[in-house]
């Protein structure tokens, strides 16, 4: 199959069994590049943080990554299509019948059997992410390799947030939690 196509039809199954946003759709994202042979797990990584910290949907954001690295623009043009089409045919379906199937019991039991996957989903990401950042563990049989920079940065994100929310009682802007951990990156990781 030729490399484009397979972009758009890999990114079109994820965007159509990917149900609770981007975040939900990292370990499926993760599971088919890897398969494909397209990235490295330590790749996605890198292009997970940089989807977060790029304007936009995080899913739409590694499709367009990811297909940019395989393909070129048109790569990232048919990769993020892929990823969108799904959601947008549904939801224009779902708008235009959606008054009809909420009073049915199955769809609201549907839906609600939805949310703790998606938490579960979430959950687990942050969990992978944590363990293949902190102590480079990518699978089960991988070896512990320790990472103290990583850890003294996402202490240092973590204290930040944490002692800000206490002193201010509101929220520190997330902006400011990238800039600080890029900062730190810059400064622990000799770009600085």
């Amino acid at each position: 199959m030729p490399l484009l196509l397979d972009l758009f039809l890999t990114f079109f199954k994820i965007g159509a069994v990917s149900f609770g946003g981007g975040y939900a759709m990292i370990p499926l994202v993760t599971d088919e590049v890897i398969a494909h042979g397209w990235l490295t797990y330590e790749q996605i990584m890198n292009f997970i943080a940089v989807s977060e910290s790029t304007p936009g949907p995080i899913a739409i954001n590694m499709a367009t990554f990811v297909g940019s690295s395989q393909g070129g623009i048109l790569g990232a043009i048919l990769a993020t299509l892929g990823v969108v089409l799904p959601s947008f045919i549904i939801i224009l379906i779902i708008a235009s019948v959606i008054k009809g199937l909420l009073k049915f019991a199955g769809v609201k039991a549907f839906l609600n059997g939805l949310r703790p996957v998606v938490v579960g989903l979430i959950v687990g990401t942050a969990v992978t992410m944590f363990l293949s950042v902190i102590f480079s563990l990518e699978t089960v049989k991988s070896g512990i390799s320790f990472d103290w920079k990583a850890l003294v940065i996402f202490a240092t994100v973590f204290a930040t947030h944490f002692i800000y929310k206490k002193t201010t009682k509101k929220t520190i802007s997330p902006i400011l939690l990238i800039i600080i951990s890029a900062l730190l990156g810059m400064l622990l990781y000799g770009v600085l």
